[in-house]
């Protein structure tokens, strides 16, 4: 009886997590413990997600919520001003260690910009910032924090560390598993990275263009060289003129590849390839491809990699 009461106050160890990347790191931390529960499932993008009534019972009845922060996911910005007190918000992106690039500005980068303002949220909470940003892009919230750090195996670990640490102070009992498996988990995203260096050395210094500026932190990572970004906000089309200027943008930058994103229409890449002779691809940055999992976040880089890989190699 006591044992089957123990195994009880263990298995009420409550998670809510927003995305599949840091879901899939939760997961992989809770092994054995408990299975985290994730809202932004399936092909949704945590950016236009609406929470429903279901979503909002289990994060009230939650210990740990852990989101990336209140611009990667706008919907938690209300979530957060009314919890109960008895549910812990994690924000990913003040986690010790995190790396934050800044938003880039404009649509065209400088080739090769590996050197990105970069700001690093250190033990003691504040936001050190060791650099200016040398080049020419935009986000979502221009002039603040990229929001997808998920994307730098560096702040993937140190995000592991972070969610290890939360769980292990909501329930004790576990601690010692829980560290154990943020252990695997770090040791498997280290051995990830080595396996896509290798496999993205050969197109490093090859220009391509994307949808959106949604990688900066995996190209600084494994130093790429994206040369622009067709929009600015992925829910407005260019127009008809807009178009020809990317073309000719595009060809001028000779990029040889233009990639797409699954919750966005793929024909304006589309038309942009055709009419700039490059080729054409997709990326997946935020995992709508991929089945949630402990596994969800190693197929999402993989996927990345290969997919750029593949495509500047044609």
């Amino acid at each position: 009886m006591l044992v089957a009461g123990a195994a009880a106050a263990r298995a009420e160890l409550r998670v809510v997590v927003t995305t599949k990347p840091i879901h899939a790191l939760v997961a992989g931390v809770m092994d054995g413990v408990g299975t985290p529960d994730l809202l932004v499932a399936g092909t949704a993008s945590p950016h236009t997600f609406a929470l429903k009534p279901s979503g909002a019972r289990a994060i009230n009845a939650a210990n740990v919520v852990f989101r990336v922060s209140a611009a990667v996911e706008p919907f938690t910005v209300k979530i957060a001003a009314t919890l109960p007190a008895s549910v812990t918000l994690v924000t990913l992106a003040d986690a010790p260690g995190v790396q934050l690039l800044t938003q880039r500005h404009g649509d065209t980068f400088q080739l090769g910009d590996g050197g990105n303002s970069a700001q690093t949220r250190a033990d003691d909470g504040h936001v050190h910032e060791p650099g200016h940003d040398p080049g020419h892009s935009h986000g979502e919230d221009a002039g603040g924090p990229d929001g997808h750090i998920w994307l730098d195996p560096e702040n993937a670990k140190q995000m592991v560390r972070e969610i290890e640490r939360v769980l292990a102070a909501a329930s004790p009992d576990d601690a010692a598993r829980l560290q154990a498996n943020a252990a695997k988990v770090v040791s498997e995203i280290s051995a990830l990275d080595v396996e896509l260096q290798a496999m993205l050395a050969p197109v490093r210094a090859t220009p391509y263009v994307v949808f959106h500026d949604a990688y900066q932190y995996f190209e600084r990572h494994f130093g790429l060289s994206p040369v622009g970004a067709i929009t600015v906000r992925p829910d407005v089309q260019p127009g008809a003129r807009r178009l020809a200027e990317l073309r000719r943008k595009a060809q001028d930058l000779k990029a040889v590849c233009a990639f797409a994103e699954p919750q966005f229409s793929s024909k304006v890449m589309q038309a942009v390839a055709d009419g700039a002779s490059m080729t054409f691809g997709t990326l997946d940055p935020e995992g709508a491809l991929v089945d949630a999992g402990p596994a969800a976040y190693q197929r999402l880089m993989r996927n990345l990699a290969i997919n750029l890989r593949d495509c500047l190699t044609r």
